[in-house]
């Protein structure tokens, strides 16, 4: 491939790319949706590729950028003017947790793990479940939270109060097993566990889905849904 026809392709490419990326919209930038992100990854490659191939000209990277281009607008007209469209490209969000309470079921249709949620929910400056009041997973991947009401943030300064030390919030049961390396490090044992559980009517171990302790709050305990007969 000479320089020239190179150059020619480079400019023609990086034209209709962004003629592309006008029209459909900024979602394909921030890849608001899965179909978004396929779609831009796609896009990218389908340029890509074409520049570097000997065997593919000028007009054929045109054609290939705008059929993919039509085809992106035609799936933005149809999101946009029916709910059914909209619901198979775009997907809908799913409640992790409702009223301070974990979804397990949803939390296994969307194949995630306790231990994933709690990251998530740490990215998004929550540190314990017991805060939140509901948690919806965007179809992008990310997280909504509303906190309780006496978690939501207020500043010190309007409530004329004196600051108090930070504490981490430790989990100490997760999936229905007890994490004894962290119950060793809060130097606390497996009778003092019992006993707490036992407050709160729960006989074991297997029938918590997490536990968290919190200095000052004491042990958030979640058990697993009930399985009707």
């Amino acid at each position: 491939m000479s320089f020239t026809a190179l150059t020619f392709e480079l400019i023609a490419g990086f034209f209709i790319l962004f003629a592309v990326v006008k029209i459909v919209g900024k979602k394909i930038i921030n890849q608001i949706t899965p179909f978004t992100f396929i779609a831009s990854i796609v896009l990218g490659e389908l340029l890509g590729n074409a520049l570097y191939d000997e065997k593919v000209g000028i007009a054929y990277i045109i054609y290939s950028m705008c059929i993919w281009g039509i085809l992106l607008i035609i799936v933005e007209f149809l999101g946009q003017k029916t709910r059914f469209f909209r619901r198979i490209f775009e997907g809908k969000p799913s409640a992790l947790i409702k009223n301070g309470v974990v979804d397990y079921e949803a939390l296994k249709k969307n194949r995630m793990n306790l231990n994933l949620l709690q990251s998530l929910l740490r990215q998004s400056e929550t540190f314990s479940i017991r805060e939140v009041a509901f948690c919806y997973l965007e179809s992008n991947g990310s997280i909504s939270i509303l906190k309780k009401p006496k978690y939501q943030k207020t500043t010190l300064e309007d409530l004329n109060l004196i600051g108090k030390p930070v504490c981490v919030p430790v989990t100490l049961i997760r999936d229905g097993e007890v994490l004894w390396d962290e119950l060793k490090d809060l130097e606390y044992d497996e009778p003092w566990l019992i006993m707490q559980l036992s407050s709160q009517n729960v006989s074991h171990y297997k029938e918590v889905l997490i536990a968290e302790w919190l200095e000052g709050h004491g042990l958030f305990v979640q058990t697993y849904p009930k399985t009707s007969n």
